[in-house]
């Protein structure tokens, strides 16, 4: 999983963008690009840049880790795949959600409280005998 959007950083390389925010914009997109593999291979107790780097080096276009088993190799192979459908929308709404908060001028959010205890268990037993 996630290897989609290693190879789809290669499609922001042929950017000739005029301005600096721009070309920031396209940096902070291929490093988002970046995470979903790098959260997996974190998770399967693996350093993700040293997983992005050996997947995003490779020519073969399927080649990826399977956090399952914990092996590099050809996806599609293993049967690992990354459903189209799944993976234009996720980044799709990425963009649409980045480009609010770009549009917004404030945010709204909750501030996480912390939970209070929970009162102690009552004696189990006779009462006082």
């Amino acid at each position: 999983g996630g290897v989609a959007f290693i190879r789809a950083q290669k499609a922001l390389e042929g950017f000739d963008l005029d301005n600096d925010d721009e070309n920031i914009g396209v940096s902070i997109v291929k490093r988002a690009l970046e995470e979903p593999l790098r959260q997996i291979s974190v998770n399967a107790g693996y350093e993700g840049a040293v997983v992005v780097d050996k997947v995003r080096s490779e020519k073969n276009s399927s080649f990826g880790f399977n956090a399952q088993t914990e092996e590099y190799g050809d996806m599609l192979k293993m049967g690992v795949v990354d459903p189209t459908k799944v993976t234009r929308s996720a980044l799709q709404n990425a963009a649409s959600i980045a480009g609010l908060l770009l549009t917004t001028e404030a945010l709204v959010a909750d501030i996480p409280e912390k939970e209070k205890d929970a009162p102690p268990m009552p004696g189990g037993g006779m009462g006082g005998f």
